[in-house]
């Protein structure tokens, strides 16, 4: 029971750091850009318009997607409560690396909002263009 315990809270960490991180990213993003906190890549690093976008857009999309994870997250682990202790680690793989999927899979969407808002210099596009 303990270690399904310790599996439970461990599967409870990347939905949880995406929402906590999500709010804050999307409320309270980092004042400059820089290299070491915040969504970094080349786009959103173009200017402070591409890094407060980047930041906005990622932070609500955590926030949704931690919420959205969390529930079946949870769900997903209760017929399991007295299992063997290999069943419980398979399934925290598995929970563990969908969750991955999602977390790592956002940076698509992002990436895409950047590219349709903003040309290769970062500068906004015209909303004639869209």
């Amino acid at each position: 029971m303990v270690f399904f315990i310790c599996m439970f809270i461990c599967n409870l960490l990347i939905p949880a750091t995406m929402i906590i991180t999500g709010y804050f990213m999307y409320k309270k993003p980092p004042k400059e850009i820089n290299g070491v906190i915040g969504y970094r890549t080349t786009m959103s690093r173009k200017n402070m318009d591409t890094w407060k976008f980047a930041h906005d857009y990622c932070g609500r999309l955590w926030l949704k997607l931690g919420i959205i994870l969390l529930v079946p997250s949870i769900i997903v682990q209760i017929p399991f409560v007295n299992s063997d202790e290999n069943t419980v680690g398979i399934l925290t793989l598995i929970i563990e690396g969908v969750q991955l999927v999602f977390l790592l899979g956002s940076i698509l969407p992002v990436e895409r909002a950047l590219k349709r808002t903003f040309d290769e210099n970062g500068k906004r596009r015209s909303r004639n263009m869209e």
